[in-house]
């Protein structure tokens, strides 16, 4: 049994996204996809969005991205926004970015090796950057602690503070008062609501120290802003302006969303005329977002050679998964899938199961898709500050 087609199958039977999915099934859109591989190329940060419609492979871009990124050295994050990770508390969403930092090559997530192996004079260069270039000088604190104990609880903790479960202002006082011997006067007090983009800046200089291309950073589900309630929309679409303005040229950022956000969301629930009301945001910078969704370009459905040349690997996938022999006609596999139901999700499955039908019974049966629900935002999810 091919142990790596077999997860590939099951993954596209379960939809459950998976970057190896991703690589192995890239050549789809290609044009887009040759415009997003120009602009990771470019010295030049900032960030993009993408629509689709429920089910048409937004998640699955994203996992060709995130190979393509790989195979261009840069280190990758990927995020998924939901409730548990909501985009208006950048402090939670940058603990998320931190747990699924991927480097060139690696399987398994993780940035702290570039520490250890970042040169004394490139780590100097590093605190430089800290302390003079950032909001505040913690981050300086922070790193000449870690470089100058051999204290592994002491290095435990400032290595979670840097993936985002800070430690106090005191206790990072007290770190380097016993490492130093010295008192430390902060230039300016860090409040980790305010000042957690220090981080995000932080890790992009690492990788830049560490001959790296650049930092892409992939939030999927980005339709989940929606959801929440009004005053948080607006902190999200704020934050979400640092990632799309950031002139930062080691940060990418890809955002993707469903396509009726713009109907159902800011339409819906007159974004401008709120915004209009309130002077508890910088509105130019919030308009430009709004804007930003509102123009995207949106995910076109595939046409039939791209889902022929797909339909093609899955069937090469599923004779290595289950080591046989299909006899199946390609062109008449993807007339019977097409028509089952209208998200390209659908029809992979029902290709699937077509193959395992005549894998298991030597015949293929009939096959019907239902209705899906379409997704909605009708429902609001209030902040304390606004029981």
């Amino acid at each position: 049994m091919d142990f790596e087609a077999r997860k590939v199958i099951e993954a596209l039977r379960s939809g459950i996204p998976s970057r190896t999915i991703g690589g192995y099934f890239g050549s789809a859109r290609s044009e887009l996809l040759a415009e997003i591989s120009d602009w990771l190329d470019e010295k030049s940060g900032g960030g993009k969005i993408l629509t689709a419609s429920y089910g048409e492979g937004k998640t699955h871009l994203m996992g060709t991205v995130f190979r393509m990124a790989q195979n261009k050295n840069m280190a990758v994050s990927t995020v998924s926004l939901s409730r548990e990770t909501p985009f208006n508390n950048l402090s939670q969403v940058y603990q998320r970015i931190a747990l699924n930092t991927y480097l060139p090559k690696r399987e398994q997530s993780g940035f702290d090796s570039l520490l250890e192996k970042l040169k004394p004079e490139k780590m100097a260069e590093l605190q430089l950057y800290a302390a003079v270039e950032l909001q505040t000088d913690r981050l300086y604190y922070l790193l000449k602690s870690y470089c100058n104990t051999d204290d592994s609880n002491v290095k435990f903790k400032l290595l979670a503070d840097l993936h985002g479960y800070t430690i106090t202002n005191a206790q990072l006082k007290k770190i380097y008062r016993e490492i130093f011997a010295e008192k430390v006067v902060y230039s300016a007090n860090f409040v980790k609501s305010r000042h957690i983009w220090d981080y995000i800046l932080l890790l992009s200089r690492l990788f830049d120290l560490s001959d790296l291309n650049g930092w892409v950073i992939l939030f999927d589900e980005a339709e989940h802003i929606g959801r929440l309630g009004r005053k948080a929309r607006f902190g999200a679409y704020s934050n979400m302006s640092k990632f799309m303005r950031s002139e930062n040229a080691y940060i990418h950022t890809l955002f993707t969303m469903t396509n009726n956000y713009a109907m159902q969301v800011i339409e819906g629930k007159d974004e401008r005329g709120y915004l209009a009301q309130t002077d508890g945001f910088d509105n130019g910078l919030i308009e430009e977002v709004l804007t930003g969704i509102e123009t995207a370009p949106e995910l076109s459905p595939l046409d039939w050679n791209e889902f022929r040349d797909i339909l093609s690997k899955i069937v090469l996938f599923h004779s290595r998964a289950f080591d046989w022999k299909p006899n199946v006609n390609v062109e008449e596999l993807c007339e019977l899938a097409w028509s089952c139901g209208y998200f390209l999700r659908t029809k992979i499955r029902a290709a699937i199961e077509y193959l395992d039908q005549l894998f298991q019974y030597g015949d293929m049966g009939v096959i019907t898709a239902g209705v899906l629900e379409q997704e909605t935002y009708s429902e609001e999810i209030p902040l304390q500050d606004e029981l």
